[in-house]
Parts: structure tokens; sequence; C-alpha cells
């Protein structure tokens, strides 16, 4: 064990294997030495004795010297290997991974012209039969790669080293089926009308002539045609997590947004996927060995409260479902397995911050938890399946943002946050905290970030915008930057030169040297970026940049810095795909459009509208793309030059749905106001003239008036006959309307709709969709759905951050599906692209946006599903 107090090590050292060995200390055994007296001068004696003695004296000084400069080097070789041993690590890592990549690469689809990832994602089976079972699916637990059937059999790790990691780097992907279905439905042959129920509340469905006689709402469904496999995440979460980017020897950056760990080679333009967890992810830290990761998620943002062990823990604690509360999971980045998951039972709310130990070789990891005490837990977390925590401590009252272990003392920890700064030390299974002490310095509101030099000093920012050194060992200040940025100083980064490099809320980058002399480097990062949350080392001189806009750049002092990955910074809803080439467009509450390019995975280009955006679509040529905003206002814009030819207005509530006709002549806009507005559309889409409002009318008899004609509340979506005569709706009441969309008069006999061809089906009410909800569905569940162009394959959306594929129709109950994770928010929009390649999702505050390769599926569900 270290002895912070004498400087050396006290007992045999047991060094893991993967880890960097421990510092020679022989230099410090010889100042020792020279501090006790050993450089005093010999006592006076006869002028023989005095040059005999000063000759001896000499000599040994020469000697000593000599050995100093001998184990100089020998350090130097020790740490010039130990980098040797990194490479080499990280080199054989690399090959692994791709290795890897080539064992599992398969041709996609005839037409997909993507790059392959290798993702491991899963399905699950569930079966819908009581409300306990659909409380248990709100947060249905993602598939965990590598991941044995059994939660408790979890692989033990080898200490961060390379043993046996033939035997982690691949696993088989397990395939189950989802069932679904909502309460019995019951079907009047004689009417062909199937009756569903949602909360209670009735729907009729009319049933197409063909399928009266053969139908039956309980009978057998067919397995869906294609599964998906999660291709590329676009977006990062950097607006309100810190030390979350960091570069792995393999070239990979490491980051994460919603409930996925994205590892994204920029120079193979390769992404991998870690989907181990079930909900949004907050923060992240490296092993030493730059091999193991650990990652915290939240308790969700639908029952966070609800998610407290204490107050309502699940009935297993080592069931899969318990895995939906917060926790902390240790995981290989190259076979992406999960090798423990840690504190099911011991984390509050959310994990705030995590890190492992560095001068022991990462024997250890803390983490800080958000309960009002901001409980401070200590685990050996190679120690069991679920961990061993060795202490758990109340760390502050106040907000803590970092945690981290000294690199030179082992049993240092230091915790800063609002109003405080701490220094704990760790001994015989206790933990005694020190507050630092600012003196007569000014007090910060927040500390705001904390690193270490080489020496074992700390280094401090905080909100003041200062830079503080504390004294290794103690908790005072021994040195003090003011000024050193424009406001709150976000991340500090030692390099192994010694230098130092700040980011701030100012949108500085600026390097220091050793003594926190400026020198003269500075990077302006541009406002459309944000400020720099995160500044880690890149490869060589580069620098990696997290920003609090949701940006990733990479560069250096010298040469500027680029996006490496952008994304949005608010609430996401609008999605549309082009109708001709491999592009989407999304909008959201950031007031920002972007087109991408899936085949690039690239930002074609971006428009600020000044106004939150709800919802998009391309006219059938894709030359124009319509923008609805939650004021009621709509943009037509040029596709390629995003020059705004007019702009509309619909009333003062939110644009939900914008739909062009098959034939391009009539453009629909269904409002939160309850109306659809109906345009006819020329010029090449650039001029729009209202044909009328689909509106609720009340229609008077002789001695009493009968209401209920057109929607009751707001309409949420709505498709196109393949004719461009007629529209179906839904609303926020769960009702399914049909509409002459020449007359804008509603059909009020919705059986004579029954052989209706549609040519969209972004409706989750009605005949076609009857199987995709679940049971105890309360109409709100579902949020989108989009059949395939080409195919008979329907995707949904959830409130749950699922997104599912079924067989269309999906008109029987429990219809099967494939159920896929990564969202840890409701997915508000999903469509296909133009040729059925690949689907896009989006989630609303998670900010995401996923793009999924379709595949076609196996052709017996019984060779590759699991039933539970």
């Amino acid at each position: 064990m270290y002895n912070s107090t004498s400087g050396g090590y006290r007992g045999p050292h047991k060094m893991m294997l993967g880890s960097s060995p421990p510092p020679v200390t022989i230099t410090k055994v010889f100042d020792a030495w020279s501090k006790s007296g050993s450089r005093a001068c010999p006592p006076a004696h006869t002028d023989g004795d005095f040059v005999m003695h000063y000759g001896n004296y000499e000599m040994i000084e020469n000697e000593n010297q000599s050995l100093r400069d001998r184990v100089a080097d020998l350090e130097k070789k020790v740490h010039e290997q130990t980098d040797e041993i990194m490479c080499l690590r990280s080199t054989l890592a690399d090959v692994l991974r791709r290795i890897n990549t080539i064992e599992g690469a398969r041709v996609v689809n005839s037409h997909s012209g993507g790059r392959a990832t290798p993702t491991k994602e899963g399905v699950r089976l569930r079966h819908h039969h009581s409300d306990s079972a659909r409380d248990v699916s709100k947060r249905a637990s993602s598939y965990v790669p590598g991941r044995s059937p059994s939660a408790t059999q979890i692989r033990r790790p080898n200490s961060g080293s390379l043993h046996n990691l033939n035997n982690l780097r691949s696993s088989t992907s397990q395939l189950n089926l989802t069932r679904h279905g909502a309460r019995e439905a019951q079907y009047n042959p004689d009417e062909g009308v199937v009756k569903m129920y949602l909360r209670g509340r009735p729907l009729n469905l009319y049933v197409p002539t063909p399928m009266r006689e053969t139908y039956n709402p309980s009978g057998p469904t067919a397995q869906p045609p294609a599964k998906l496999k999660l291709e590329w995440v676009y977006g990062y979460r950097g607006r309100d997590c810190r030390n979350n980017v960091y570069q792995l020897p393999t070239g990979e950056i490491v980051y994460f947004v919603a409930a996925v760990v994205v590892l994204y080679n920029v120079e193979d333009q390769m992404q991998r996927h870690y989907l181990g967890h079930t909900d949004d992810i907050k923060c992240l830290a490296v092993h030493p060995n730059k091999l193991l990761i650990a990652t915290g998620q939240t308790a969700g943002h639908d029952r966070r409260d609800a998610r407290s062990w204490r107050l309502n823990p699940p009935a297993d604690p080592l069931s899969p479902e318990a895995e939906e509360w917060p926790h902390i999971r240790v995981w290989d980045s190259v076979s992406l397995n999960t090798l423990h998951i840690i504190g099911i039972s011991d984390i509050e709310r959310s994990v705030a911050c995590l890190a492992f130990s560095k001068a022991d070789g990462g024997s250890l990891l803390v983490a800080v938890d958000e309960a009002p005490d901001h409980n401070m837990s200590v685990w050996d977390w190679s120690r069991g399946e679920r961990g061993y925590k060795l202490l758990e401590t109340k760390c502050a009252a106040d907000q803590v943002l970092a945690v981290d272990f000294s690199p030179v003392d082992r049993n240092t920890i230091i915790t800063c946050g609002k109003n405080h700064i701490s220094f704990w030390n760790y001994e015989s299974g206790m933990l005694a905290k020190r507050m630092g002490i600012f003196e007569n310095r000014e007090r910060p509101k927040y500390v705001t970030s904390i690193s270490f030099t080489d020496t074992g000093n700390v280094i401090s920012g905080d909100s003041n915008g200062n830079l503080l050194i504390w004294q290794r060992g103690g908790n005072t200040v021994c040195k003090m930057v003011r000024g050193a940025h424009e406001g709150p100083v976000f991340s500090i980064l030692v390099q192994k030169d010694g230098a130092i490099i700040t980011g701030g809320k100012d949108g500085r980058i600026i390097e220091w040297d050793r003594d926190l002399e400026r020198t003269g480097n500075v990077i302006e990062v541009s406002e459309q970026f944000g400020a720099p949350r995160v500044v880690t080392s890149g490869r060589g001189t580069q620098l990696v940049v997290g920003t609090t806009r949701n940006c990733v750049l990479g560069g250096t002092f010298t040469f500027p810095l680029r996006p490496v990955m952008q994304g949005h910074t608010e609430e996401l809803w609008a999605l549309a795909p082009h109708p001709s080439q491999q592009q989407f467009l999304t909008a959201g509450y950031d007031r920002t459009c972007y087109l991408w390019d899936t085949m690039a995975h690239t930002i074609v280009w971006s428009k600020d509208i000044g106004e939150h955006a709800q919802s998009a679509a391309f006219s059938n040529n894709g030359e124009i793309v319509i923008i609805g905003t939650t004021s009621g206002r709509w943009f037509v814009m040029d596709s390629e030059t995003r020059e705004m030819y007019s702009q509309h207005q619909d009333g003062n509530e939110p644009i939900q749905v914008l739909r062009f006709s098959p034939s391009g002549q009539y453009l629909a806009v269904g409002s939160r106001d309850n109306n659809i507005y109906v345009y006819q559309v020329s010029e090449d889409c650039r001029k729009y003239t209202r044909i009328g409002r689909c509106q609720a009318k009340t229609r008077k008899a002789r001695y009493q008036s009968i209401s209920s004609v057109g929607h009751s509340s707001f309409v949420t979506h709505l498709d196109w006959s393949a004719d461009s005569q007629f529209l179906q709706s839904n609303s926020g009441d769960y009702e399914l309307l049909f509409w002459n969309a020449g007359l804008c008069r509603q059909i009020v006999q919705t059986s004579q709709m029954r052989d209706v061809e549609w040519a969209s089906n972004t409706c989750t009410l009605n005949f076609s969709t009857l199987g995709i909800w679940p049971e105890g569905a309360d109409g709100t569940d579902i949020n989108t759905c989009a059949k395939a162009n080409q195919s008979s394959l329907l995707a949904t959306g959830d409130d749950f951050g699922k997104v599912k594929v079924f067989a269309f129709p999906a008109s029987n109950q429990k219809a099967r599906c494939y159920e896929y994770g990564g969202h840890s928010s409701h997915v508000t929009a999903v469509g296909y692209l133009h040729d059925d390649s690949r689907l896009i999702s989006t989630g609303g505050r998670d900010t995401a946006i996923m793009q999924w390769v379709v595949s076609a599926a196996s052709s017996s569900p019984s060779s590759s599903s699991s039933h539970r």
C-alpha cells in the first residue's frame, strides 16, 4: 500500500495484469537519506583525518550521484517500456476488433452501399397478458452484448489484460420475438367490423371485404419479413454531461448519447455501439489499461422518482427488469461484452460521475449518485459478479460535478461541485474528508473541473474563471491564476509533457505551461458549435473536444477544429426522408433543420429557421421541403439552396403533421387546433392555395342537435389514399376519421372506406395497425409508425424508447415483432428511406438520431427465436 506521508510503498505491491508498474521511488530514498543528515560535515579531527574523511565523503557523494543517474535512466526506460506495452496492447486490441468486424460482416442488402457496422444488439420476446406485464414492459431492458441468458452469469474480467480476449471477442446475438395485443378485440363477421379498446374506449375498425370471411383477430400472426441492425448514431450528449469523450489507443473516439455508447473510428468512418444500457447514460470512465470502460445510467425521464430502489424495489434484484434501475456497467471495449453490473441496489436516481483508481492499476471504482445527499461509494469492481462495495458515505448536500482518484496517491479521492471541493483519504475501510480552504481568496459558487499535475498537485477550475493549484496531500491553495477564462472553466487537461490545456464557457481553449503561464496558443471555438465542455488528447498533437451544443470536434492549435459529430440540442420531432435520395431531414425545438446523408454520415446543410420545428415533409419530387412550427406557421423552402419561398399561418397551435398527396396536387396540414387544412399545390410546389378546412361541425336535427362530426381533439397523424381523393386521420382522443379531401368534408359512413387503398400508413389507429398495441395501452404509448415503401414491413416508435418492426398489415392481436433499444426517451418519428434500405428513428428529449439497416429475416422463426 502506498504511504502518502513517506512517499513510498509499504508491504508487497500486487500489480494486476495489464496495469502499469508502480513508480520507482529509489531517488526519494536517497533524498530522504540526504535530508536526514548524511550530507552533514563530519566532526573535526586532525588535519590528516579530516582530509581522509573528506576524501571518503567526496567519493561517497560521487557514487551516490552516479547511482542516482543510473536510477533515473532506469526510470526513463521503465516509462518508455510502459508506453511500448500500451501501444502493443492497443494494436492487438485493434487487430482483434478488425477480425471481429471481418468475421461478422455480411451483405445487408443488394442496394445497400453503406458499410456494415459490427454492432451487437438483440431483441426480446414478451407476451402482454396483464397490467403487471405491461408495467414491466414500460422500460423493457435491452439485450446486453455478451451476456448469457442468466442475468447472474456475468464474465469476470482479467484485470484489464488481453488474456483470453479471444474468448471475449465475439458473442452470438439472441433473437427473440415480441407479441402484442390490446384488450381482447371483438369481431362481428356479419357487419365485418372489429371493435378494439383503448383505455376502455371502443373503436370500430372495418375489415376489408376480401378478409371478412376468414378474419380472426386472435389468429396466428406472420413473422416480420425483415429485421434491423444499428448502423449509425447521430448526436452526442454534451449539453449537461462532463468528461464523456475519450480517444482510445485503437483510434476510436468513445462517447455516449441516449442509451448508446458510441465507439467511432473517424479514419475508417465506422461506428460500433455498446447497447447494454436501458436508459440515459450520464457518465463514462476509461480504465488505465484503456480497454475497459465503465458507464453509469439514470433512472429515466418518465419515472425518475419511482425508480428509487428504497421506495420501489424490483421483485428480484437479479432479474433483467432490475437493470432498469440506476446502475454502472463495466464492459470490454474490444468485444463489447458486459463484465460487471454494479450498484443496482445502492445507487439512487442516477450515476452523476465515475472514476477508476490510477495509482494501483485501476482496481477500484468510485461513483457519486444524484440522491439528495449525493452518496459516494467505492467499489472493488472486479470482485464478484456484481462487484463489492467497500464503503459508502454522504458526499455533499449540493450538486457534485466531478470525482477522481489521485494518479500518485492511491488512497486520495477528490470531489468538486457547488460550493465545495473536498479531499478524501481512504484508509482501513474509512473515508476521511477535508474541505478545501480558500482562505482570503474569492470563494466560487461552483468548482467546475479538476485534474492532476504529474507531481500529484490538484488543479481546479471554477465558475469565476479562475485556476487554482492545491498542494499534494493538503487542502490549501498554493497558486492561483485569476481570470484564466471569462466564465466557468469546464475542462482541464494535463498532457504527458506537463502542459495544461483548459476549456471554458467563453468558447476558448487555452494552453499553459507546467507553471501555469500562457504559451500563446489559443483556439476560439465557433459559437455555432457551443463552448468546449470537455477537452481530451487525440492522436499526436490533436485535441478532441466535446461541446455544450452536442458537437464533437477535432483539431490542433495549428489547424482549425472541424466537426467530427454534430447533433440537435433540444427536443427532436420532425423527420422527413428524401423521396429519391439517400438523405433525410430533421428539425426540432433548437430551431435548426439538418439535411443528413446516410451514406457519408454527414450533414449536407443546416439552417436556422428561428422557431421551434414540429413537423416536416418533402415534396414528391424532393425539390421542396415544408417545415411546420409550434406557432402554427409553416415554411416553404428549397431543399438545395435553402431559399425561403413563402410562409403560411394556420391557427396558433403547433403543426403536428404535413403530408403531400400521391399526385402532388394537394398538401394536408394537420394542426393541434383539431383541424386539417387542405391546400392546392402549383408552380412546381412553390405556390399553395387553401381549398378548405376539415373541422369539427355540429349537425342539427329538427328537435335536437347532434354533434360529433370532425375531430374533438388535436390531429396526430394522417394519410392520403392512393388516388389522392381521401384522407384518414387520428386524433389525441383515439379517433379514426375519414375525409373527402376535395370537399373537406367528413365521410360519416366509415364502412364505405373499408376497401380504400392507402398510399402510406402513418396512422397508428386503423385496421392495419390493430396488432401493434400492447395490452392495457392508453392510446399514447405508440407515437409513430411507418410502412415500408416497397415491402410488407411496418415500424413503430413508442414512449419507452423502443423501435419495433412488424409484418404489414399487423391486423391481428398479439402480432409478433422485433424490438430494439437504444433510445432513452420517447421515439417521436420513424421513417424508411425511399428504397427501404434503411430506417431512421428520432428520439425526443434524448436528441438522438439512429440509422438502422434493414435486412431480411430468417425464414423459420423457430430456428432463431426463443420464447419466454
